[in-house]
């Protein structure tokens, strides 16, 4: 591994993306810790770390936001963690589909376009890694998460077809596939199911009702939640290892589906996740 270190985060306005810019800079990384908003690199940078607007859903502030990193770095980029998503509750008949369009905007089309700009600059200086943070239900699927699932889905394809065709280069890539970590995923999630499901006239409104209720218990989390620092630990050795995984599966959830999704029929592993 190159002794340079310089590092593009996305998402790092609280949760894991947050976790993983503090703890690389504490490491001696140069962290770049990019948000959606203004108001997060203020709070950022009191933290003592570079921050920068970069909103994945637009494609001029991704090219803007890359531009700055590469015009303070000498136009050289060790790595991405592309990390910046958001979760669409909602069944699939109840999705109006501008709102999945959304969904793909940040979630994938943007995490694209900011990757394939950096392949660039990656080929040119003839190394690097880059590190997609994708999530347990990027390989099986649970209801009312359809729009979360299918974008997860698309990155895992993107993404293992990226290295295939990558095999012959120095850059190396790698999906973390976090269950349950402690953010505020599920607040968020929230707020956009309240904003663009009508789920008060939907045939799904008894359920909606019981993960309404759920989610807003406190400590709604389950006991297999972990945090952040769990995401973080692979995503060192993602970066740090001369031979890093092709999947780093974390928390028990995780490991588990993976297993029961080889084991089990199809129709047995619905049965299981309806449940969920």
């Amino acid at each position: 591994m190159t002794d340079l270190k310089n590092i593009l985060i996305t998402g790092c306005s609280s949760g894991i993306g947050l976790d993983a810019a503090k703890t690389l800079n504490k490491r001696g990384y140069r962290v770049f810790a990019s948000v959606r908003q203004e108001k997060d690199v203020a709070q950022l940078k009191s933290a003592g770390l570079e921050s920068l607007v970069l909103d994945l859903s637009c494609q001029t502030s991704i090219e803007q936001g890359l531009n700055y990193v590469l015009d303070k770095t000498g136009n050289k980029l060790d790595f991405l963690f592309n990390n910046g998503a958001f979760g669409q509750p909602g069944a699939i008949e109840d999705m109006p589909t501008e709102i999945l369009r959304q969904q793909f905007e940040t979630n994938v089309f943007g995490w694209h376009h900011l990757t394939r700009l950096v392949v660039k600059v990656m080929r040119q200086q003839g190394f690097g890694r880059i590190v997609q943070n994708s999530s347990v239900l990027g390989f099986v699927c649970m209801p009312y998460r359809g729009a979360y699932n299918a974008s997860k889905y698309a990155i895992e394809g993107l993404t293992d077809t990226l290295r295939l065709e990558l095999a012959d280069t120095p850059i190396k890539v790698s999906l973390l596939e976090p269950g349950p970590i402690t953010s505020n995923f599920r607040k968020t999630s929230t707020v956009k199911f309240k904003q663009h499901i009508q789920w008060q006239q939907s045939v799904h409104k008894h359920q909606y009702e019981l993960q309404l209720e759920r989610l807003q218990k406190k400590g709604a989390a389950n006991r297999f939640t972990l945090e952040p620092e769990a995401v973080t630990r692979c995503l060192i050795h993602a970066l740090e290892s001369e031979n890093p995984k092709v999947r780093y599966k974390i928390t028990f959830p995780t490991r588990l589906f993976s297993f029961l999704k080889r084991i089990l029929t199809s129709r047995s592993l619905d049965r299981l996740l309806q449940k969920g």
